[in-house]
């Protein structure tokens, strides 16, 4: 299922992408809204998906925002340098280790909203990302086997960055990260049953209508499986908690000087496989 939250921002209603690719159907009648709740419970899933098939949900007309596919995020766990093509395009040796940061959940906005460039900002970076989204609680997870079991939803994310904040200010990442609306995220929550493969995901992104990032799951050097099973080893994983798992290469730090960040007026795209698009202007705070 493709499950997503449209209306004006705060005031989001639930919704489903029907199979035509095109209808949204209004959940409402059913669930309160898309969060983790929803995704740990199985019988209101079936319930959705009956519902589907039996053509019994309402309609919704075109043109309403998209807004973030999941609400009530509890925290956002960072994956950095996680393709190795990212890591030699910034000259950076691939970690032993997952390196991991976090975003605040307030980060989030719908996948077409506006990005802010904060002040005093020159190096805002854009970061296609595979949003992994926990549907089952992960504490202590064994094996990589067992942590896909874990999964709720796969969405997109772009993980935009303020590259001077993040490394020259000193400090940890966290203050290049958590800028407003530094977290675009959807357009839908898709269900595992329809991303067979999280490893085989062709991901693009590009800048003003010229393709900066073309690269693909495949080059994880964490696959998902892993990731999950890493992290909960330090922290409990909690349904509706967000894991974004890196970016391939092809970001603005990544290039040759001068190196090409963001300026307001800029309109940055993006897809992954299955997931859908997204599309931001960015303009100055």
């Amino acid at each position: 299922m493709k499950l997503l939250r449209v209306g004006t921002a705060g005031a989001e209603r639930p919704a489903l992408l029907d199979e035509d690719g095109t209808t949204l159907r209004d959940l409402s009648g059913l669930v309160a809204d898309i969060d983790g709740a929803l995704l740990a419970d199985d019988a209101a899933l079936e319930q959705i998906r009956t519902a589907a098939v039996a053509g019994d949900l309402p309609v919704i007309a075109g043109g309403e925002r998209v807004g973030a596919p999941l609400t009530g995020i509890g925290k956002i766990v960072c994956i950095g340098l996680n393709y190795h093509d990212h890591a030699r395009e910034t000259n950076a040796q691939a970690p032993s280790e997952p390196i991991i940061f976090f975003k605040a959940p307030d980060t989030v906005v719908g996948p077409d909203d506006t990005v802010l460039i904060p002040r005093k900002s020159v190096k805002t970076d854009w970061e296609v990302e595979l949003a992994v989204v926990i549907g089952r609680t992960a504490r202590y997870v064994e094996s990589a086997e067992a942590a896909l079991a874990h999964v709720g939803a796969y969405a997109i994310s772009n993980d935009v960055s303020e590259r001077e904040f993040q490394i020259e200010r000193g400090g940890q990442w966290d203050k290049g990260k958590n800028c407003e609306t530094f977290n675009p995220l959807g357009p839908w929550l898709v269900t595992p049953d329809e991303v067979p493969d999280p490893q085989a995901l062709a991901m693009r992104l590009s800048v003003n209508g010229e393709t900066k990032q073309d690269g693909t799951t495949a080059d994880m050097i964490f696959p998902v499986a892993e990731i999950v099973r890493y992290v909960s080893q330090f922290m409990t994983l909690y349904p509706g908690d967000v894991i974004n798992t890196g970016t391939p290469a092809g970001v603005a730090l990544g290039q040759p000087e001068p190196k090409p960040y963001l300026r307001s007026g800029d309109v940055v795209e993006l897809a992954i496989e299955g997931l859908g698009t997204q599309r931001q202007q960015f303009k100055d705070a």
